[in-house]
């Protein structure tokens, strides 16, 4: 019993030692299965963190946001000077039209104008004496003044110099259209006979005779070498003429023909709008010639604020005009108003009208609906008008008068 006791105790040490020399064995590849996957771990973690950035690829990162960051403020910055320095330059160049246009109006202002106009008085005018009347007016207003040979014989003419600007670049001296010729009552009497001698011999209006040259052959030469003047002939006589033409006012050499003057006359108006104006003195053509300057330093500053726009067609209550839109918006307002333009209609006599019927042609169709006679006249009549203290209708004589406004076809026809 003992042996084979002693054999079953080592056979079972023998298997616990094999089972206990087994278990380290396991312990042992346990160890080493974890001492692997820590490896790996380890090597896993190395390899992110070799992954992560360096510290200088870092810096380099925030260094190139950086440089980005201000290269994108710096642009802002740039974009912002460039649109104040154009914000700049357009209200230098506003500025400065604003300054460009004041010292036009300025320049414009007639008494600025003025000093630039110059007369031209033609050298044949200075044989007579009366003359210096002339010369003198004008030197001591100090107005600039020239003696001229060349342009039409006795003739006073005016130019200026031109101001600097779009239109008048071109131009250093600009030509007015105004022209005054002089002539006494002898010069007038051949200027007759050269009239009366082209008609006896049958030249067609505007063709010269090619005899002895005269004033009125000067002049239709003049007219016809140049387009948009307005000549004004001035007689000087020693009396007073009146418009009437009577013969006892008339100057002796007037008298003998005083049908050819005024033949000539028409012709001189109806061909070549020229007037004639008869003075008695060198004065009256000095205050002539003084007036016509002034008129035309006027010109140009009244020219240029002028205001195309109509009063009626203006904004607003004061210019008693209606301003009627596109989608007939202010139409009633019209139609309002053309019933107030009556005598004796108020305000709210004619709103009373309107509103029964708010347009003419339905207050037209009604009319016709009715049968001829008093009740077209008095459909308006009973109306009862809104407003005031005490209650009143429009009555038939206001009735009647807006009848005859829309139905009469007599122009002349009173209303009231």
């Amino acid at each position: 019993m003992s042996s084979a006791q002693r054999v079953n105790t080592w056979e079972i040490s023998d298997s616990e030692n094999e089972a206990e020399e087994d278990k380290p064995s396991s312990c042992v590849k346990l160890k080493q299965n974890t001492s692997a996957d820590e490896s790996k771990i380890e090597h896993s973690s190395s390899g992110r963190k070799r992954r992560k950035k360096r510290p200088e690829e870092q810096q380099d990162t925030k260094r190139t946001a950086k440089e980005k960051l201000k290269e994108e403020k710096e642009k802002l910055r740039e974009e912002k000077n460039k649109l104040k320095e154009k914000l700049k330059e357009e209200k230098l160049q506003d500025r400065q039209r604003r300054k460009d246009a004041a010292v036009k109006l300025n320049l414009l202002k007639p008494e600025n104008l003025i000093k630039s106009l110059t007369v031209h008085i033609h050298a044949v005018l200075l044989r007579d004496r009366g003359c210096d009347v002339l010369l003198r007016t004008l030197d001591g207003l100090q107005w600039r003044n020239r003696i001229d040979n060349e342009g039409l014989p006795n003739s006073i003419s005016w130019t200026r110099q031109a101001l600097q600007t779009e239109d008048e670049e071109k131009h250093e001296v600009i030509e007015e259209d105004q022209i005054l010729m002089v002539i006494s009552s002898d010069e007038l009497e051949d200027m007759l006979r050269s009239h009366k001698t082209v008609n006896n011999l049958l030249i067609p209006i505007g063709e010269v005779h090619e005899g002895a040259e005269s004033l009125l052959q000067h002049l239709y030469n003049s007219m016809n070498r140049t387009e948009g003047k307005v000549v004004t002939i001035l007689v000087i006589s020693h009396q007073r003429r009146s418009a009437s033409w009577d013969e006892d006012e008339l100057d002796f050499h007037l008298n003998e023909h005083h049908m050819d003057t005024e033949e000539l006359l028409v012709h001189l108006q109806l061909y070549w709008n020229i007037t004639v104006h008869f003075l008695s003195s060198w004065q009256e053509v000095t205050n002539h010639v003084v007036a016509v300057t002034k008129a035309l330093s006027k010109r140009p500053y009244k020219a240029l604020c002028v205001d195309p726009d109509l009063g009626f067609c203006m904004d607003g209550s004061w210019s008693a005009g209606v301003r009627v839109d596109r989608d007939g918006r202010g139409l009633a307002q019209v139609w309002t108003r053309q019933i107030q333009q009556l005598n004796r209609v108020s305000a709210a006599v004619a709103k009373t009208v309107t509103s029964a019927f708010p347009s003419p042609s339905l207050l037209l169709q009604a009319y016709e609906e009715l049968p001829s006679g008093e009740e077209p006249r008095k459909l308006l009549a009973d109306l009862t008008v809104v407003g005031g203290v005490n209650e009143r209708r429009v009555g038939p004589e206001l009735a009647g008068r807006i009848h005859r406004l829309l139905t009469s076809q007599n122009p002349q026809l009173l209303l009231d």
